[in-house]
């Protein structure tokens, strides 16, 4: 498997030269859409970035905006500073340790962004908090994972006869992960869709609802595994589109929370729940009966 180790090292290498420059691009967005608002291109200046991270907080605020970006970015730089090390033949004989420290500092940038900078006024607040940081971080390890692996399926030209067994096991294990990750994105968007779309006409009459609606036809097809990879590329495509809501375009009451919501919301995770790991199990056991016993 040492063909595999060197094309994942490889591609380590190259994500962290990609997060890089998306998190320089992020943080130009966010001080363009910060306040009264700047072209992107006056954004990308580091002195504006500069003082957009120094701003002091705000009225209420317990720490400034500014200063949850800057330690965002300081984890997001040294996150990419050791996937590049990759490049490095010596950093490469320890690529197990250097994964397993990537992944979770990798997630802590995204979940350090959502850190409120003022105290959520109510629960629904919280929730939708929690439930944005469920449908990034599964919707990014599921379409992710996907793509990394694609991209080393093409190292099983210069792998062995008996590379059958162990690549057929990756794929396994990752599909566990999936079905987890697809779970937690539905579960999630459910809650998300019904926050910020009021009615399904809404999916077609308003320009979020209609981005909402090519995403959630994206989605399914990757679940009915048509062209999972393009198709999850084309999702993170989609996501810069839906900012504000279907519900305000359409001038429709906001969402608030129930009681009944939360049954049905509570009736639809067990039945997911349920159905996800029946799934599970069944493909467990016909991967164990198509595994060839050893004598």
């Amino acid at each position: 498997m040492e063909v595999t180790r060197r094309r994942a090292a490889r591609h380590l290498a190259w994500a962290g030269v990609v997060l890089l420059v998306a998190g320089y691009l992020q943080l130009a967005a966010r001080l363009a859409r910060a306040g009264k608002g700047m072209p992107f291109g006056e954004a990308l200046s580091p002195a504006r970035i500069r003082d957009f991270l120094r701003a002091p907080a705000g009225k209420d605020a317990w720490v400034a905006q500014g200063t949850i970006h800057l330690v965002q970015n300081i984890v997001l730089l040294l996150v990419s500073a050791v996937l590049i090390a990759l490049f490095l033949p010596r950093a490469r004989r320890h690529l197990n340790a250097i994964a397993l420290t990537a992944l979770p500092s990798s997630l802590a940038v995204t979940l350090i962004a959502a850190v409120p900078a003022t105290a959520p006024k109510n629960a629904d607040k919280v929730l939708d908090l929690v439930f944005d940081q469920v449908h990034i971080v599964s919707g990014v390890v599921w379409i992710g994972g996907l793509a990394f692996l694609a991209g080393l399926a093409a190292s099983r030209r210069g792998l062995g006869e008996n590379a059958g067994l162990p690549w057929a096991d990756i794929w396994r294990r990752f599909s566990l992960v999936a079905l987890v990750c697809v779970g937690a994105v539905l579960t999630s968007g459910l809650w998300l869709g019904w926050k910020h779309v009021g009615s399904i006409s809404q999916l077609w009459t308003t320009t979020y609802g209609l981005f909402v609606l090519v995403k959630i036809l994206l989605v399914l097809g990757m679940v009915g595994r048509l062209g999972e990879v393009a198709l999850g590329i084309a999702v993170l495509a989609v996501v810069p589109f839906l900012s504000g809501s279907a519900r305000s375009e359409a001038g429709s009451p906001p969402a608030v929370s129930s009681g009944s919501i939360f049954a049905v919301g509570a009736l639809l995770v067990v039945t997911l729940a349920g159905s996800l790991y029946v799934t599970v199990k069944t493909s467990d056991a016909l991967a164990r009966r198509a595994t060839p016993t050893t004598a």
